[in-house]
């Protein structure tokens, strides 16, 4: 019931998306998150957990973090600006469907995550959850930035192929999991978790001040989101102490 929860808040957040409504596209995208979190909590308090709560859960998320985000972008291309030398239709009609890499990319990384014996305690990889959350945070927050002359087709592509790379890459990336609360085993987890105390703090002061608490929170938490990444990749990349 919690899956199939996930399921339709998907559904109902890809509707939105092609409406163009994307505040409520967002809130449905997290609530799904939400859902996705208490299902595997609930299966394993109930000692109900199995293989198809497993594959439904999968299907689940595909729709919710890789279907609906992609309808988002899909819609965003269809608004964004275009330049010079792609003025035409061919590249307005078709150029918008590129969106869908991110659904397939994002069927690959669950389909991976479901037979990967190293993501027990960690992921390989972003986390579909995580990249829906952070184009769907963006996209509702930033749509005027994103439409104007400021930001154009060819950057939206780019970033999209970006976040197909992540979500199958080869990058070990942490999950906020404590077998401990020690600072020797947890350091990365608790430094980036107070850098997000800080962010989402500041950014509902300042949207408190300027009256737009929503817009800057969302900005916050992609700003989290990207942090994540970037954490995850400069721990892989710069040598370690010792």
């Amino acid at each position: 019931m919690i899956t199939c929860s996930n399921l339709i808040c998907g559904c109902i957040a890809t509707g939105a998306a092609f409406h163009a409504n994307y505040v409520t596209a967002f809130l449905f995208i997290v609530l799904g998150a939400v859902f996705d979190f208490f299902d595997g909590l609930a299966a394993r308090s109930l000692g109900v957990s199995g293989k198809m709560g497993v594959e439904l859960d999968s299907l689940a998320d595909c729709v919710t973090f890789g279907v609906a985000p992609s309808a988002m972008i899909f819609t965003l291309f269809t608004k964004v600006c275009y330049p010079e030398v792609m003025y035409d239709k061919f590249f307005f009609t078709y150029m918008p469907f590129t969106a869908f890499l991110m659904s397939a990319f994002s069927a690959l990384r669950l389909a991976k995550f479901n037979i990967d014996e190293r993501q027990h305690l960690g992921f390989i990889g972003m986390p579909t959850p995580a990249n829906a959350i952070f184009w769907a945070a963006l996209i509702s927050s930033s749509r005027d930035f994103l439409c104007s002359p400021h930001f154009n087709a060819p950057f939206l592509l780019a970033f999209v192929v970006l976040s197909c790379w992540l979500l199958v890459c080869e990058v070990p990336m942490f999950a906020l999991k404590f077998k401990n609360l020690s600072w020797a085993d947890n350091k990365i987890k608790f430094i980036f978790l107070a850098a997000c105390v800080v962010i989402l703090g500041s950014c509902a002061v300042m949207g408190g001040l300027e009256g737009t608490m929503w817009q800057t929170i969302s900005k916050g938490l992609a700003a989290c989101i990207g942090l994540y990444v970037i954490t995850n990749l400069l721990a892989l990349y710069l040598p370690s102490e010792g």
